[in-house]
């Protein structure tokens, strides 16, 4: 794997004061981060994240989708452990980039759900990778994670990378009128798990 360690420095937040920690991906050129919190040298599982870039959703807080609010009540949720790890990963648009993501919001607009939009624009539903965790998690010395998601392929992934899962940690946050489609998507058809939502017990809002 061409994923390598560049720098690491403080980075004062809202939340904590956490260690910001830069890796390069060679082969892609792709820069990603992990935050870090708290002393990781006893083997003790470590309460962490995978979080995809969602620069609409991360930095212009739209409504859209819940990648804002789960990116935030992840960090809080590590601040309040005291211990912890975000990985930052730059796969925008479930791997699409961002321009393709805005063309997906077009055809959501018109009526597509996210995976359909997706499609049309001749990707799979969801294009990331998660090989470059390895790597970054070897570096900061994690082997076991309670993984704080609702996507069960990212536990399959970092299984299947030698990563042990030693609990998977729910995190629904961000509901809103806006996104009640696009979660019931996810759930529906991505197999997220997210409660009565996961049941498709939801009634559907605004297209998102």
């Amino acid at each position: 794997m061409s994923v390598v360690f560049v720098a690491a420095s403080q980075l004062p937040t809202p939340f904590a004061l956490f260690t910001m920690h830069g890796f390069l991906d060679e082969a892609t050129g792709k820069e990603h981060i992990a935050l870090t919190l708290g002393d990781f040298s006893d083997g003790a599982p470590v309460l962490g994240r995978l979080h995809s870039e969602c620069l609409t959703g991360d930095a212009l807080f739209s409504l859209r989708c819940d990648c804002g609010a789960q990116l935030q009540a992840a960090l809080q949720a590590i601040a309040d452990e005291g211990r912890g790890v975000l990985l930052y990963l730059r796969q925008e648009g479930r791997g699409i980039g961002l321009l393709n993501k805005i063309r997906a919001y077009e055809l959501q607009d018109g009526g597509a759900d996210t995976v359909e939009a997706n499609e049309r624009l001749g990707f799979g539903a969801d294009q990331r990778d998660y090989a470059i965790c390895q790597p970054m998690l070897e570096h900061l010395g994690i082997s076991a994670i309670k993984l704080m998601t609702n996507n069960p392929r990212k536990v399959k992934a970092l299984e299947h990378y030698g990563l042990r899962v030693a609990s998977r940690v729910p995190l629904q946050a961000g509901q809103n009128p806006y996104n009640k489609k696009y979660l019931a998507t996810k759930a529906g058809k991505l197999g997220h798990m997210l409660g009565s939502l996961h049941q498709g017990e939801v009634e559907l809002g605004p297209k998102a």
